[in-house]
């Protein structure tokens, strides 16, 4: 199977390794040239255009927002001309449903296939192969695309022949991550004013009520005050939760939570940390307390 894989950012650096490490033929591209240097180092061939990385018969996408995604797919020497028909384009980002119904109607009517197939996990998830993945589209074209999806992750979720109904997936979990963040940081600045140790209470509440991996994962974030470097950006974080609401307006659902937490990001960002870990949301709620700030940021 010949693979061009789009976006070599943390996770699709990560991503795109592993499937040199599985054995497929890659084919790279990124708008960094630079980024692609080590994947070139395991064999991948470098692609100047988003075309170029469409010519085999997968491509995978895993960029930014849906701006990007549009202009990778419908721009100049983008995939849409380039992929052949039969072909197959997954879209590992996670964006609009809008953008995703587009995608799919698009591929259609070139005769090429479309998979939504976006990941939960972070960096170090994607690095170790340990990502879920959110499948949806046509059966027979998951079933083709199984074996790239083992080699990225621990398990695949396979929702719906619609393809955006999993975007609509990956929304609503990056919002359930959002409001664990938004609660876990208002515990913490409660527990924190109090003068308890925070160490200590993570391990209470991640040993007792609360065991899940987000827990644990977000709460030693926001105990150590660890948001930089990010694993993801709170602006990516804003940008996942105004989404999640676009996609409720459409289908009439009303969030009232997802639309606080909306406000909060666009706090955290108007104070000029967009650039920090999500989970440095948790210091609004420290700097309402009148706690101290999080440490200085590592040089």
């Amino acid at each position: 199977m010949k693979v061009g894989f789009i976006g070599l950012g943390r996770m699709g650096s990560a991503m795109a390794s592993n499937l040199l490490k599985a054995g497929f033929e890659l084919t790279v591209h990124n708008r960094t040239a630079q980024k692609a240097e080590p994947h070139l180092a395991q064999g991948a061939v470098l692609a100047q255009t988003p075309a170029d990385a469409a010519r085999g018969d997968v491509v995978i996408t895993m960029l930014a927002d849906d701006a990007v995604v549009e202009a990778v797919v419908f721009g100049k020497d983008g995939i849409l001309a380039a992929l052949k028909p039969g072909g197959i384009h997954i879209s590992m980002s996670t964006i609009s449903v809008a953008l995703a119904e587009r995608l799919a109607r698009a591929h259609a009517d070139q005769g090429q296939g479309y998979l939504s197939a976006p990941v939960f996990g972070r960096p170090d998830a994607a690095a170790a192969a340990k990502l879920f993945v959110v499948a949806a589209g046509p059966s027979e074209l998951v079933r083709s695309c199984q074996p790239l999806f083992d080699a990225l992750g621990q398990r695949c979720f396979v929702i719906a022949a619609e393809a955006p109904k999993a975007n609509v997936v990956k929304l609503s979990g990056n919002f359930l991550i959002t409001a664990v963040i938004e609660a876990l940081g208002e515990a913490f600045a409660l527990i924190g004013k109090a003068g308890i140790d925070r160490e200590q209470y993570l391990d209470l509440i991640t040993s007792t009520l609360f065991g899940a991996p987000v827990y644990k994962t977000y709460g030693a974030i926001i105990a150590e005050q660890k948001y930089h470097p990010a694993g993801f950006k709170a602006e990516l974080g804003y940008k996942d939760v105004r989404l999640a609401l676009s996609a409720a307006e459409a289908l009439k659902v009303p969030m009232p939570l997802a639309s606080l937490v909306a406000v909060r990001f666009l706090t955290l960002i108007a104070q000029g940390d967009g650039d920090l870990d999500w989970a440095a949301l948790a210091k609004l709620a420290a700097s309402d307390a009148g706690e101290q700030d999080t440490p200085p940021r590592s040089p």
